[in-house]
């Protein structure tokens, strides 16, 4: 059997089963947590699957009913303990808690700009969107498929009158993206550098974690020509790549906070939040930090708040 979909929705569920019915495709419904992960963040969803022999025609029936006609298999499901809709491709990159603590860092406030660079689907701009009511934010993302998800993703969620999502290259930004009008940058970069790892069989997973032509000093450049004076940057990234990440942060940008994220007692962090301030001098600080995980696996509570209840972090 091969996954077709995946939804919390039931209404959704019932209408693709019947409509796979109608068709004489049969389907196997499995009620269970995807992974770990998503059903930490509030993401459990049942599953429909089908014959290896009736995939393609399913996916074909599927996206003729969505007015498609060689639409991606698409999973829905939620973030923030259900407050954020959120539908994803159900293969390639997936959404997992590094999007949802990276709008947690991000200092906006009011009716603040915000730009959220590599949107991908919008999972930050969503989280963040919920977490500050008036804020403004634009994403730019290179994947066309993905900005048109996004933008169902931000209608999904009553967003469209201060979230808005645009496809553009940040080596060849939109025209209608005016430098220097931003309050805050935030961005999730490829975490490898080209190069240095064979890329992953599907196109979507390989974007999404090693480096094209756009590298590290690439995203922050655009981020830099993105932001007003003062303006704060904030990245999440492999805490093995803090040497690249602050050579190019040096004589940029100041004010240098380092946020590492430990998956548990007396482990090494792998990930690490970074916010930074443009045209600021202030010294660097390297933070506490935010353990991620009890001895037994669960999430601590500090952790708990920021994936459930969408709580910000003081960085």
């Amino acid at each position: 059997m091969k996954e077709l979909l995946r939804t919390n929705d039931p209404v959704r569920l019932s209408f693709v089963e019947a409509m796979l019915a109608a068709a004489g495709i049969d389907t196997v419904v499995l009620d269970e947590h995807t992974s770990v992960v998503e059903g930490s963040i509030g993401a459990i969803q049942r599953r429909i699957m089908v014959s290896e022999r009736d995939h393609a025609r399913a996916r074909a029936t599927l996206a003729g009913a969505d007015g498609g006609e060689t639409a991606p298999a698409i999973s829905e499901g939620t973030l923030l303990g259900g407050r954020v809709h959120l539908k994803q491709p159900i293969e390639g990159y997936r959404v997992a808690i590094d999007p949802v603590f990276l709008a947690a860092a991000v200092p906006a406030t009011g009716s603040e700009r915000v730009i959220d660079i590599g949107a991908g689907v919008g999972a930050a701009a969503l989280c963040l969107a919920a977490r500050v009511p008036e804020a403004r934010i634009t994403g730019i993302e290179r994947e066309r498929d993905l900005v048109r998800l996004a933008s169902d993703n931000v209608s999904l969620n009553d967003f469209a009158s201060r979230v808005q999502m645009m496809a553009g290259d940040l080596l060849m930004p939109p025209p209608r993206l005016e430098p220097g009008t931003f309050d805050h940058a935030m961005a999730n970069p490829p975490y490898l550098a080209a190069g240095t790892a064979t890329p992953p069989g599907d196109p979507g997973r390989a974007a999404a974690h090693l480096e094209s032509e756009a590298d590290l000093a690439a995203w922050i450049r655009f981020a830099l020509i993105m932001l007003r004076p003062k303006g704060t940057l904030t990245l999440i990234h492999r805490a093995d790549r803090l040497d690249a990440l602050l050579a190019e942060l040096a004589g940029k940008l100041g004010e240098i906070v380092l946020f590492p994220l430990w998956p548990g007692a007396e482990k090494s962090a792998k990930r690490i939040l970074i916010r930074a301030r443009k045209g600021v001098a202030t010294p660097l600080r390297l933070a506490p930090g935010l353990l991620l995980h009890e001895a037994d696996g669960r999430y601590t509570a500090a952790a708990d708040r920021v994936l459930r209840e969408g709580v910000g972090l003081d960085l």
